[in-house]
């Protein structure tokens, strides 16, 4: 396969981690996705004046139609070199059954929807964060969290946060692990890898308003981190670009921790 036929498929492509991973592609074909048409036109008009090779459509990842279209756009286009899946909300959501919807459920029905469409040497990029680590294995809801879609997956998680936002968030995270773990004899089958990323806390948009809201919170962050100071999202993307390439063909089923190393230093606080 040349490198121009391989599409390079990127949920939450319009955000700042997802443009930022879509940067690192210059000589592939990109398809970029988010929930909003104008953010996906938007972010595709930028990419295209920059030089790149990029195309859009809009997709609900909670909607298996909205799927199925994205999966039938993609067909058109060429051969799936990668999906690369940022897209996905943060503790602040308090609507806590769409908060497991987005990040978890909608996850899980990406997975099925593109091993589809996999290929021998494609990849899936999967998006956990440092603070699915901070949740320990047990087996009631780690079955669950893997089985996001079966009825009553949900109330068995919500069983376990007292209704924090934020510790369901984590939750969904440890979730995304599991199901990158699940999947990975399954893909490997076809010749194709999964993998999963845990980023620490990076300089987007929505890191920059919660250090203007809770400054003490970040420095302290900064602090506690190794390195002195947060991430910068060229240094997921680089990850990324490397778990989705050739180089890094004989790595799946498992999760690359981006932190810092802030997180042995705070786990148990």
């Amino acid at each position: 396969m040349k490198t121009e036929d391989q599409l390079i498929v990127i949920t939450g492509g319009a955000g700042g981690i997802g443009t930022a991973c879509a940067k690192t592609f210059k000589n592939q074909p990109l398809i970029i996705t988010d929930y909003s048409e104008d953010l996906v036109n938007q972010a595709v008009e930028k990419l295209n004046s920059e030089g790149f090779n990029a195309k859009g459509i809009a997709c609900d990842i909670t909607d298996k139609k909205d799927i199925e279209n994205l999966c039938q756009f993609v067909k058109e286009q060429g051969n799936l070199k990668a999906l690369i899946h940022t897209a996905g909300v943060s503790g602040t959501m308090k609507d806590l059954n769409r908060l497991f919807t987005i990040n978890l459920t909608a996850t899980e029905m990406l997975i099925e929807a593109f091993h589809e469409l996999a290929v021998k040497n494609s990849v899936m990029v999967l998006f956990s964060s440092m603070m699915g680590h901070t949740i320990p294995a047990n087996e009631e809801y780690d079955n669950a969290l893997s089985n996001p879609q079966k009825s009553g997956s949900f109330e068995i998680v919500k069983n376990f946060i007292n209704d924090d936002s934020n510790k369901l968030y984590d939750f969904t995270k440890r979730g995304v692990r599991l199901l990158m773990k699940n999947n990975a004899n399954k893909w490997g089958t076809k010749g194709a890898r999964i993998v999963s990323i845990s980023p620490g806390i990076i300089e987007t948009p929505m890191a920059l308003k919660a250090a203007e809201e809770h400054p003490e919170r970040m420095e302290m962050i900064k602090k506690v981190t190794p390195l002195q100071r947060i991430g910068k999202p060229e240094e997921i993307a680089d990850v990324v670009a490397f778990l989705a390439s050739d180089k890094a063909s004989f790595i799946t089923g498992t999760d690359i921790l981006v932190d810092g190393g802030v997180l042995e230093n705070i786990k148990g606080k």
